[in-house]
């Protein structure tokens, strides 16, 4: 196991001007240890975790780092900018820059040495060392441990020694002397005071304010355990005991259970979701992002102590929702709602593939007029292939059923966790009887969610918390939902959901094309994020009761997010040397994925260079949705990408609108990739290492 850091990872003259160049500048230097096998695929990696979340912290640091596939083995560059680089940091440019490489599978013995660093950041003399240090060795030894930051340079010290010597000629025995009677009398101040101890008064002393942590960050590397240190320090310095639980990429270690249920506050300071949160329930707490642990601990204290004193306990009333993990209290409304909505579809997908693919070999086997069979439980023979049809077409009916309640009942989970669960899924359930269908289901799960966070605000005596989310919130809030779905906005969301299905059957022409094409275009704009999944549940809804128009909207769908990955496959092959090794080596498993109109398969290259492939994508997927709809073609199918050809209404035709967009979409990827001029920063004609790297807004 090679050292986290040595001398050839330190740069003390980094001459980098934005974080980019600086990233690039010490990844050549990991790349050239052998450490990093891909370039520009680690970069990438890098530049994918920054745009998450600015990796400036106060004091002048920048912490870029990522866990990637191009990284043999847990890596540190260390460089030093006089002028500084952004970072993002709130006050301002950083002057020391630590790029972190960890593998996808790094150990913990070397996650445990960066977690150590991590919170050597937080000790001003460990970065006062780093600043003012002269060499690269004593710079890397610093940092791995091997040196003190109380020990100061050779350079330095040799001038402070030169210093006393002609003081000491000038005074004679002066000063030795004079140093003698402090020395000599130094004891006596003592004796009172050791005579003072017998007689004091034992006092009690109250015990001190107590207050469990929690710090995560989405890398697990960097932020979760300077947080730590930081909440800790600030603890000390208020006189509050801090103990923290680090859940970081070399796992966790859970904290004492008693010592949570004596802890008289509770700070989660993460970005992804906190593990087991349920353990902290009944305590006032705060609940902010990792980096608000590491800028502003002393408020977080101070924060938790009011809550405390003011007796609030919200954690108990509404544990963070699993969208809400991690969110800042700056999220606007509109962010939350995405994130909300996001939850309801991921979950509603599985029961879509399977229930959809089901009825889709149904119809295969048995013909469209299998839905008309009776039920298998009653008649069902074993030696018929329409019975084996019947079979898997109510299979899939079952399936399908359960769309619009798991859709409503996860969105009210995304907002309001587990007590939101019974609410939507009732809510779902009755908008299903009142044939409001998919529309409907999205308004139970968003009054579910709604009434569920509004009555985990109400303060409640402590006797009765432990029934809150079994008994009283339950009932309440089914029953408040299922009279807002039944008696007041039920029928009009249906009448909606009426027409925009008859709208749907009824397209006909120019319509029809036009919708093609917005649907191509939201399919390719995120490739798999929230418009994608959009554009995809809108068409997914409309096969719970099919029709004409709903089939076409679901052809459309499926062929214009299969392009995305089918043309960077295409452009890979056709002119490799605009792309890198990695990402031509990801264009072969993209044929498969587009195949199987997986859009994710298109994300590495839309990560690398973003405003090349998403235009690119976007065209093409606007043209297959247009000539798709154009050409009438069908799909049962929500799901399967080629698979399910045979199932497609005018299939020869689905093809080649797929085709047309894949074309379209690989000739301007091609052509905006050969007209990028090359890295002024190497010039070197290597045209593999011309490709989209860092700088992602070239």
């Amino acid at each position: 196991m090679s050292e986290l850091i040595t001398a050839e990872l330190v740069d003390l003259d980094l001459s980098a001007e934005t974080k980019e160049a600086a990233a690039r500048s010490l990844a050549e230097r990991m790349a050239a240890s052998g450490r990093v096998t891909d370039l520009e695929g680690f970069l990438a990696d890098v530049a994918a975790r920054e745009a998450q979340m600015p990796t400036g912290l106060d004091g002048g640091i920048g912490i870029p780092h990522c866990r990637s596939e191009h990284v043999t083995e847990p890596t540190l560059a260390f460089g030093r900018s006089a002028p500084g680089i952004d970072f993002g940091a709130p006050d301002g440019p950083a002057d020391l820059i630590f790029l972190i490489a960890a593998p996808a599978g790094g150990d913990a013995d070397h996650l445990s040495i960066l977690s150590t660093l991590a919170r050597q950041l937080m000790d001003e003399t460990f970065t006062g060392a780093l600043r003012s240090a002269t060499a690269p060795e004593r710079t890397a030894a610093l940092i791995r441990g091997d040196a003190s930051a109380a020990e100061p340079d050779a350079e330095p010290d040799a001038e402070p020694g030169a210093e006393p010597e002609p003081a000491v000629a000038e005074s004679g025995a002066e000063p030795p002397a004079q140093a003698a009677e402090p020395a000599a009398q130094a004891p006596e101040p003592a004796e009172p005071d050791q005579r003072a101890e017998p007689t004091a008064a034992p006092e009690p002393t109250a015990a001190p304010f107590r207050i469990v942590a929690i710090t995560s960050c989405p890398t697990g590397i960097a932020h979760t355990y300077m947080a730590a240190e930081s909440l800790e320090k600030a603890g000390q310095a208020a006189g509050v005991e801090v103990f923290v639980e680090t859940q970081g990429s070399a796992g966790f270690q859970r904290l004492d259970p008693q010592l949570i249920a004596d802890a008289d506050g509770v700070i989660f300071a993460h970005d992804v979701e906190v593990r087991e949160k349920e353990r902290f329930a009944g305590k006032p707490n705060v609940d902010v992002g990792v980096k608000a642990g590491i800028n502003r601990p002393a408020e977080l204290i101070a924060e938790v102590r009011q809550k405390a004193a003011h007796g609030e306990t919200s954690a108990p009333a509404r544990a963070a929702a699993p969208m809400d993990k991690g969110a800042e209290a700056s999220d606007n409304y509109a962010t939350r709602l995405r994130k909300w909505l996001m939850t309801g579809v991921s979950y509603m997908v599985p029961f879509v593939a399977a229930g959809g693919l089901l009825i889709a070999l149904a119809f295969a086997i048995g013909g469209y007029t299998i839905n008309k069979a009776p039920s298998v439980a009653e008649h069902f023979l074993w030696t018929e292939s329409a019975s084996w049809a019947a079979l898997l077409f109510q299979i899939g009916s079952v399936a399908f059923g359960f769309l619009v309640p798991v859709l409503a009942g996860f969105i009210a989970y995304g907002m309001a966790d587990r007590p939101g669960l019974v609410p939507g899924f009732v809510g779902g359930a009755i908008a299903l009887t009142i044939n409001a269908g998919f529309l409907g289901g999205l308004i139970a799960g968003l009054l579910a969610g709604a009434v569920v966070m509004a009555i985990q605000r109400v303060r409640i005596p402590p006797v009765l918390r432990g029934i809150m989310p079994v008994v009283v919130i339950p009932l309440i809030s089914s029953a408040i939902v299922g009279f807002l779905m039944f008696l007041v906005i039920g029928k009009p969301i249906a009448a909606v959901q009426k027409g925009l299905t008859d709208w749907l059957s009824g397209l006909t022409g120019a319509n029809a094309i036009i919708l093609g094409v917005i649907l191509g275009l939201m399919m390719c704009f995120d490739l798999g994020g929230p418009l994608n999944k959009v554009a995809y549940a809108f068409a997914v809804g409309g096969l719970a009761h099919p029709n004409e128009g709903s089939l076409k909207v679901m052809a459309a769908v499926m062929a214009a997010g299969m392009v995305p990955p089918l043309a960077m496959a295409l452009a890979t092959t056709l002119r490799g040397r605009l792309f890198t090794k990695a990402e031509r080596e990801n264009g072969k498993a993209a044929w498969v994925l587009g195949a199987s109109f997986i859009t994710e398969g298109a994300i590495p290259f839309a990560a690398a260079d973003p405003l090349r492939v998403i235009p690119s994508a976007m065209a093409g997927g606007a043209v297959t949705g247009a000539l798709s709809m154009a050409f009438g073609c069908t799909l049962r199918a929500p799901h399967g990408g080629i698979f399910v050809v045979p199932l497609i209404g005018q299939p020869l035709l689905y093809l080649l609108a797929i085709a047309a967009g894949v074309g379209v979409s690989t000739a301007l990827v091609i052509l905006l990739k050969g007209l990028r001029k090359p890295s002024p920063s190497h010039p070197s004609p290597a045209p593999a290492d011309d490709g989209a790297g860092v700088p992602v807004a070239a």
